[in-house]
Order: structure tokens, then sequence, then C-alpha cells
């Protein structure tokens, strides 16, 4: 029966299974594996040995014969699920030396991703200290047999990858409940981070031969609209790309290796990135809101020689295209490649799409640079860093890993793509994972944007403190209606914001953490682990270390290694230091990591005062003062930054665009959130208006600069 079994995996589901010597571990050990079809005991049956045994609930066994046939037999472990002793049926089994195939799910799983753990299972490994093999099968919730709402394939793929052999760590003096929680929390960690590795290893290994991957799935989706409201199907777009990228052959000859773009949120700059993909040139994106001045450093700092932009944008922005062309760079605009492409040029991209949608692509590996992105130079001058095309891929299946993103969902890109947070988490991850994304050209129209999502039934958004604070003054309480996941990331989620979503949408806002150089996400709060304050536990593949800061006693400066970690800089001081660290990445922020795993972030190294000897920082008095003086309005701001003294090595100086507010008030406001005197600023200043960064965090080195000039 096995033999024959295993005849009809391969033949109708070409199966294969991987890490299969594991599986010749003595006991005691649990094999935990993913449930996403009913047809998971199959695939894991024919590879395992006549001696495990599946654990099966004796009533849902008694439903009908078949139910009693397959549940019921020498290979399996029925328990009465609904009993207390359940456990200690497993337990006494286990402690024997047997070995028990257990799905700790508890039941298929309704998103085709990891659903939660019963605790139990957490329980039983405290119990017996049983060994672990994670199990993970890929693709499996494609097939018919998958109760997911996703979209299905009769003849589907499936392949099975175990793990190597995990030992629960010893913790002793644990209560019950307390032993359910850490142990089930490890087996989490385990079975993600089994999967991602497996993701990592088993999927495609550039950007653009997963969307491929994706395409060919379902080539007539819509995938990607933008607000000429003309959206593309995945085979317009990739159409699109082998179109454009014929057209630039020509003025792309003598560009180099790298290819600046200059374009707002359309559906043009995603097809321009994979055009330029297809030709082997790796794509720079510019941010376009710091000036002429900062884009021409940019463009020498990448050695770029051509740039791709649009007429009608840069009219808009009021940009000279004159003065963007001097020092040699050559502005190629995408309307006039619009205009050369003929209906044969067409007709030809369509044939090859058709026929060879990844040939141009297989060239690319993962550790070729996919794209050249700048920092936000909130802390000197921009800094050019190469991210891979590992980099981004491991940065989307780690998101994908801890969030249940579904093929029905949909996403609202209002972020610009210049940043990571824009480029990676909103436009590339729904094009990878095979979801429709809208895309709006500027986070700053607080009145239009929630409209926006209300009439395209969006159910993903990402956006910044600043950027939310705006939506919700302005947004009606139905806009958001539709909204399953709202990540906020790029700065310091403040309470009252996410106490606003909460009261006015009710929607609980997801905090993530990361960098331009990490791809950018690090750590991310889910549905399945929220913490209030926290910025969420390491992704999957991501390791952590702190070192310690004189002067601050809870935490240290945090420095994280991982696959999703840039490649490097283009700036050649800063790659000789990155590459010092051996893969470390210096984030510069001073972070606390509790028992649990989850990140508070207190502050970046550059924004912490040392005053009267105490390192007070600035990031949390800013909050603290955020949403203290409803009085002076919605728009309402204020800053803090540090500046010398003769007394106590440095004090805080407050400035707001407030002429009313006084010290008192903030002395008094600081009080009420039990802080200190060390932490009330000794002067405030006036300012017209805050300077913002294009992510909507506070320029504090232009405010400085500001205030440092002469009135």
């Amino acid at each position: 029966m096995k033999t024959f079994l295993s005849l009809i995996a391969r033949v109708v589901f070409q199966f294969r299974a991987y890490g299969t010597e594991v599986l010749d571990t003595e006991g005691p050990v649990l094999l935990v594996p993913n449930h996403v079809s009913w047809f998971d005991w199959l695939f894991l049956s024919v590879v395992i040995g006549d001696d495990w045994k599946f654990v099966t609930s004796s009533t849902t066994a008694e439903k009908s014969w078949l139910h009693r046939r397959i549940m019921k037999n020498r290979r399996t472990f029925p328990i009465d699920t609904a009993s207390p002793y359940a456990v200690r049926q497993m337990a006494e089994y286990l402690q024997t030396g047997g070995r028990l195939v257990l799905f700790a799910e508890g039941r298929l799983s309704r998103t085709g991703s990891l659903m939660k753990l019963f605790d139990g299972t957490g329980f039983l490994l405290h119990k017996t200290g049983a060994k672990v093999i994670n199990a993970h099968l890929r693709r499996a919730e494609r097939l018919p047999a998958s109760p997911n709402a996703g979209r299905k394939r009769l003849f589907q793929k499936v392949t099975l990858h175990f793990s190597a052999v995990n030992t629960p760590p010893v913790r002793e003096h644990l209560s019950a409940s307390k032993a359910r929680a850490v142990y089930t929390r490890w087996l989490w960690d385990c079975m993600t981070e089994h999967q991602f590795r497996t993701e990592n290893e088993f999927g495609p290994a550039s950007v653009p031969m997963a969307i491929v991957e994706a395409a060919t799935r379902d080539p007539g989706k819509k995938i990607i609209e933008d607000v000429t409201l003309n959206p593309l199907t995945y085979e317009r777009f990739m159409v699109g790309a082998a179109a454009l990228a014929g057209k630039l052959v020509e003025p792309l000859r003598e560009s180099g290796e790298r290819v600046g773009v200059m374009l707002p949120n359309v559906n043009a700059l995603p097809v321009t990135l994979m055009a330029l993909w297809r030709l082997g040139k790796v794509p720079a994106v510019l941010n376009y809101s710091v000036g002429v001045s900062t884009l021409h450093a940019c463009g020498e700092v990448a050695g770029l020689r051509r740039v791709i932009t649009s007429r009608v944008f840069l009219k808009r922005m009021k940009m000279d295209a004159d003065e963007l062309e001097r020092g040699g760079t050559k502005l190629i605009y995408v309307e006039d490649l619009r205009e050369r492409v003929s209906g044969t040029d067409r007709l030809l991209a369509l044939l090859g799409v058709k026929l060879t949608p990844d040939l141009p692509y297989r060239g690319l590996t993962a550790e070729d640079t996919a794209v050249v992105l700048f920092t936000s130079g909130s802390e000197g001058v921009p800094k050019g860093v190469e991210l891979t095309h590992g980099n981004l891929l491991s940065n989307i299946r780690q998101l994908l890993t801890v969030l249940d993103v579904q093929d029905d969902d949909r996403f609202f890109n209002c972020l610009p793509m210049f940043h990571s947070f824009g480029l990676t988490g909103a436009t590339l991850l729904p094009l990878v994972r095979g979801c429709y994304s809208f895309v709006y050209p500027s986070p700053l129209h607080y009145r239009v944007v929630p409209t926006a999502f209300y009439n395209t039934d969006c159910t993903v958004m990402f956006g910044t403190n600043t950027f939310l604070n705006g939506y919700a003054r302005k947004a009606h309480p139905y806009d958001f209606r539709n909204l399953r996941f709202l990540v906020a990331g790029a700065e310091k989620l403040q309470e009252k914001t996410a106490e606003t979503w909460s009261k006015k949408f009710g929607v609980r806002i997801l905090e993530g953490y990361g960098a331009t150089e990490c791809s950018p996400a690090i750590t991310a709060t889910t549905p399945m682990q929220p913490l209030a304050g926290s910025v969420g536990r390491l992704l999957p593949g991501m390791e952590a270390r702190l070192e310690s800061v004189p002067g601050v006693d809870d935490g240290g400066r945090l420095f994280v290694k991982g696959p999703n970690v840039m490649k490097g800089y283009l700036n050649p001081d800063a790659n000789a230091k990155f590459l010092e660290g051996d893969g470390w990445y210096d984030t510069g922020d001073i972070v606390s990591i509790d028992e649990e795993g989850f990140l508070h972030i207190k502050g970046r190294m550059k924004r912490f005062a040392k005053v009267s000897g105490e390192m007070v920082s600035l990031t949390a008095v800013e909050d603290a003062l955020a949403g203290a003086f409803p009085q002076y309005g919605v728009r309402f701001q204020c800053a803090v930054i540090a500046r010398a003294d003769s007394d106590k090595g440095e004090k805080l100086i407050a400035v707001s665009n407030e002429k009313k507010l006084n010290l008192n008030e903030i002395r008094e406001a600081l009080k009420a959130k039990g802080y200190s005197n060390l932490c009330v600023p000794r002067e405030v200043l006036f300012v017209k208006e805050i300077p913002k960064l294009g992510t909507g965090k506070v320029n504090h080195r232009e405010l400085t600069r500001q205030l440092e000039m002469p009135s």
C-alpha cells in the first residue's frame, strides 16, 4: 500500500521529499508539520517509518466509516481532544521512546499560512523534553483539497521538507501556564524559521523570477493600478516590461551598470524596474524630494549617466531638466519611449512572454545587486545602499512567513518607492505574492488617501506615524472598513496615533522596525504576536546582539545579521566600516529586548543627550509630548533637540510651531507621564514649520541647521 501511495504522490503531484534522513531519529520525538490540505497525511505517510503514529481525534473519527478507517488504525494514536488527559496519554507514549506526528495547529489552515499553535503542544514538550522535527509542506495550500480561499491547481507540485532535530530548551521552575506559553512560542519560532529557510532555498533566486512564477500561475489577474485607473494584469505588466526593455537598449548603451529611476508612484515605475532587470541593469531609485544638489550627489555616488524620468512628472514637481542634466547625466523620458513602441513590438513582446517568460532573467542570481536605494539623510549625507535579489526576496519571505497574506488581499501603496518600506513591503511583496496593489502618488494628500482606499476596497496599507495621523484627522470612520493589516514603520508609532485609529476606525496598528540597509524590515508586531509599545520580535532568519552603552542600563546598541542585510554601501568609507563587521549591521539604535523577544526602541544613539551624566532619549521625550496638548489643535508639532550646556553637559530644547507653548506646560506633561526633571527641556524655540523628510519623519539635522542660522 505504501508503495502504491508513493507512486500516486509522485505521478499526480510530482512529490519529492528532502531531508528524510532525519526520520531515523530515535524517540521520544515529535514530528510537527504545517497543516494545509486533506492530503497532508498522504505525503507524510509515504516517507515516514511504520512505527511513527499520527495523533488523531477520536471524536472526529466517529463521523463516518471512512473517518474511522483513516483515523483509527495501527498507524494512528487517537486521543480525545476535549479531555484534560490527552496530553498525559501522549506524554506517556513519548516517554517509552515513541515517535508521534502531531499537527500542532489542531485544524486545517483556513489562510494557507501557519495559524496559531495550541498550547497543549508546548506543555507536552515541557513535560517530556521530546526532540522536535519540523516538516514544511510546500505548495500544498494550492491543492483543491485545501480549504483556504486561494487559487487552486489540480496537479500542483508538492514538496516536503524536514528540518534538523531541534531540542527544546531546559527551563526550570515554570508554572504550567508559563511553560505552555514559553514552549509553544519556541515551537512557533522553529516552524517559521524552517519555513522561511525552505522558501529561501527552494524558491526563485531573483525578484523578477519570483514575479514570473506568480505571473505564470495567474496571468490574467489584475495586479497593479495607479490613479489613471488603468489596471495591468500580470500579462500586460510582463509585456510592458519586455517592450520597454527593447526601447531602452540603445539609450542605455553607454549607461554603465546602474541606471537612475526618478518616477512617482505610477504603474510605469515597477514596469521600468522589470525592464532594467531584463537588460541586466541595476536600477538606482532616486528620492526626488531632497533637492537638485542632493540628487547630483546621489548620482555621483552611484555613477549614474542615465536617469529614466517623465516630462509630466518634472513639470508637476517644478524641476528644471537642464539643471538635472548638469554634470553629465542624461535624462530618458518614458513618454518618448512609449511613443516608439509599435504594434509589432507589442506582439513580439507578447510572444516572448507567452513562450519563455523567464528566459531574460535566468542569468540573475541571489547575490546580484537588484536595486540601489539611498538612505534618508536624517543623520548625514545620503549613502547608496546595494540590496541584492537575495536581500529583497529574503525580506519578502520573512514578512510572508509571519503575516497571513492571502490571494484576495488588496494592497494600497501611497509610500514613495524610493523608500525601502514603500518598495519592498508595498510594491514588490504583492507582485511576488500575487496580490493586487493600488499605487497612489503622494502620502501627503490626507483627505484624498482615505477616500481612495475606500473606493479601491483595499485590505492592506502601510504608513508612517505622521501620515497615519493626517489620515485619521480627515477620514470618515467608515473609510477603512475593509482594512485587515495596517503596518506602521519608518518612525516610532506614537501611543496617541494607535489610540486614535483604534477608537475611530476599530483598527489595530501593527508596528514594524527596520532600516534601508536591511531591505528594510527587521522586526514586526503581528496579529499572532502583538504587543503595544513594542516594534515586535525579530523576523525569521535574523540574529541580534546588543552592545552596552555607558549610561544606558536597560538596553544597548543594536546590531543585526541576516540574509536581508545589504550587500554593502557604494560610499567607500561607509562600506569599509560595514565590511569590518563580518555581516553585522550597526543600526545605531538603542533598544531593549524582553524575555519574550520583543524589541523596545529607546532612540537613536545620536538622539541621546548626556544630561548630568545620565543618558536621556530625545525620541522618548518627543513621544511623551506628542498628543499631550490637544488644546493647540491637530496641527501642533513639537520636536526635541540637544545643545551643549556648561553646567550639565547638554540640555534639551523643545522646538514647536505653536508660539503659546510654554515650559510649565511641558514640565507638567512630562511629569504626568513619569519623566524626571532631567528629561524636561530648558528652553522652547518656535519655528513656522518643522522640517520633514520624504517619509514624514522630523528632519532633525535640517531643524538644527535652521536654528543655528542667524535670524
